[in-house]
């Protein structure tokens, strides 16, 4: 029969293995890799990385900063299985450092190498972009424009519609004025060739 002494010390030692069993899986978790710079704009930019296969990554942290900057910005996202994240607010011409780390149930992965990379200018990137590549924002644009003209050709058309329509009123107003006109021109003429007189006959010459 086993001592109660004996038992103790053996269920603290499986204790004591299991959270040091633990403790090394936490410390294998490896760094990301093959982290690039994708998508990189003025004002933006995309980081992706890959991870060890078998690695139990339940999210991400990334540190973004400014070359030769002590500020730092942290982003992070668990439960999540994306390898991939948006950076924003970046300024024009300027060169940032970016490392990632995986993220376990347990903690963090040390982080990953650094990565630099520089912002273009807008000079830059609009003489880069080639005339036939056309950005949603320049295709808004060019909608709002049609728009716009399509409004103003529709007003003018309907405008010259109310013109055609009040010439052909006055058109037809002139037309059916025009045999009364034909009317009082023959009366008065008539008038005018058999002028009457007060005696009710017509004057002869004596012979």
């Amino acid at each position: 029969m086993a001592k109660p002494g004996s038992s103790a010390a053996v269920l603290l030692l499986l204790l004591g293995l299991l959270s040091v069993s633990s403790v090394r899986a936490d410390a294998l978790l490896s760094a990301p890799l093959n982290v690039t710079i994708r998508e990189l704009e003025v004002n933006s930019a995309v980081v992706t990385w890959e991870i060890l296969e078998g690695d139990p990554v339940i999210g991400f942290a990334i540190t973004q900063q400014k070359k030769d900057v002590r500020m730092l910005r942290f982003i992070q996202e668990v439960n999540t299985t994306t390898r991939s994240c948006a950076l924003w607010d970046l300024d024009e011409d300027t060169e940032y450092i970016v490392h990632v780390q995986s993220i376990s149930m347990g903690g963090s992965s040390p982080p990953s190498q650094p990565v630099l990379f520089r912002t273009p200018k807008e000079s830059e990137k609009m003489a880069s972009k080639s005339p036939d590549e056309v950005t949603m924002e320049e295709v808004g644009q060019a909608a709002q424009l049609r728009a716009g003209e399509l409004i103003i050709i529709v007003v003018v058309l309907i405008m010259w519609a109310g013109v055609i329509a009040l010439f052909c009123r006055q058109y037809d107003i002139i037309k059916d004025n025009e045999p009364n006109n034909n009317k009082d021109k023959a009366k008065n003429s008539s008038e005018c060739s058999t002028p009457e007189h007060p005696q009710g006959g017509l004057l002869r010459s004596n012979v």
